[in-house]
């Protein structure tokens, strides 16, 4: 595996700060995971489970989208998540990575987070606005909605859970490991 290349998020700051660095990190971290895999190897599972780094680049991907741009913006699903039939295929973010090569999950995941990082940018740029406090357009079932501050919290959360995956498949594919 190649030398950790991730940037420490900052040991104190402002909230805003803090969080954004943190998001980094965890990024940066699956980056670092996944990083000189070919898409055998991104396609590789470690029994018992099915996922693969591959299908948790394009699920990422998806989860970036589906928060910043659908959630937040009400906006469509980013290409190609906009085509996808959720209702026959729940997973299809997972398994359709598979043959894909670490160029084009990579490509796709980069397009979602400059998306996910230009909502917030323009969130936060907004003079009138709430800042983090800004609250989502869509609304949960029970009618309420999520603030800015509780999606990038979210976004750390997920790339979290899913980077302990990720260090236990890379070891599976060829002995990388790393905190």
């Amino acid at each position: 595996m190649i030398t950790d290349p991730r940037t420490d998020p900052p040991r104190s700051g402002d909230e805003l700060t803090l969080l954004r660095g943190f998001l980094t990190f965890h990024r940066e971290t699956l980056r670092w995971k996944t990083a000189d895999l070919d898409a055998t190897q991104l396609d590789q599972k470690h029994g018992p489970s099915t996922m693969t780094l591959g299908g948790m680049l394009k699920h990422l991907a998806f989860v970036e989208s589906y928060w910043f741009t659908e959630i937040f913006q009400d906006g469509p699903a980013l290409p190609p998540f906009d085509t996808v039939d959720w209702d026959a295929d729940a997973d299809w973010d997972w398994h359709s990575a598979a043959g894909e090569t670490a160029t084009e999950l990579w490509g796709l995941l980069d397009r979602a987070i400059d998306a996910s990082d230009a909502v917030v940018a323009q969130t936060l740029a907004d003079p009138e606005g709430a800042g983090l406090d800004t609250r989502s357009v869509r609304a949960a079932r029970d009618g309420d909605r999520w603030n800015l501050r509780w999606i990038l919290i979210h976004m750390i959360e997920e790339y979290s859970r899913h980077n302990g995956h990720a260090d236990l498949i890379r070891e599976a594919i060829d002995g990388s490991a790393g905190e």
